[in-house]
């Protein structure tokens, strides 16, 4: 009975709770310097199997900036771009950093009712802006704890694993 109650205890912590992995594309070429402007990309909307998730990229380009806003006063996003050529061409910065985020994988579960749970993979790419070498590239994965009440979407995976990173950076 004792053994049934340890592994139902353990059974409910562990599946209440969010995990995140880190994939490291390349590790930071230099530490990112604290008050520099930073322009980011809004990525397009992610899409899992044949459903569009609308806002999604919104989301992910105010998580990223909320993330910088804590090392520099001059964050921008700009929705007219997606990739760094776009930026580099119609938001030209001397110095400072432009940041690509890109929604890799973006699948909203109603976890509550199917045990199945929410998961994001957003890749951030970030390039220095004077040299137009890329820094630093990461692809941050989540999934959301499957006992869940309710009121859990793929964007409240956002801003820890983002934060985390960013803070890394400086």
């Amino acid at each position: 009975m004792k053994i049934l109650l340890i592994f139902s205890a353990a059974t409910v912590l562990l599946g209440c709770s969010v995990k995140y992995d880190t994939n490291t594309i390349q590790n930071s070429t230099e530490l990112l310097i604290k008050d520099s402007p930073i322009v980011i990309s809004k990525p397009a909307d992610g899409v899992y199997e044949t459903r569009t998730y609308s806002g999604s990229g919104a989301a992910t380009a105010a998580a990223v900036k909320a993330a910088f806003a804590r090392y520099s006063d001059s964050v921008n996003v700009f929705t007219d771009c997606d990739d760094i050529a776009c930026l580099k061409s119609n938001h030209v910065i001397g110095l400072g950093y432009y940041v690509i985020p890109q929604i890799l994988h973006w699948e909203d579960r109603a976890t509550e009712w199917s045990g199945i749970p929410d998961r994001i993979e957003i890749k951030i790419t970030i390039y220095n802006a004077e040299s137009n070498s890329r820094v630093a590239s990461t692809i941050i994965s989540g999934k959301s704890k499957w006992a869940s009440f309710g009121g859990d979407h793929p964007q409240d995976l956002l801003p820890e694993p983002i934060n985390a990173y960013i803070a890394s950076l400086y």
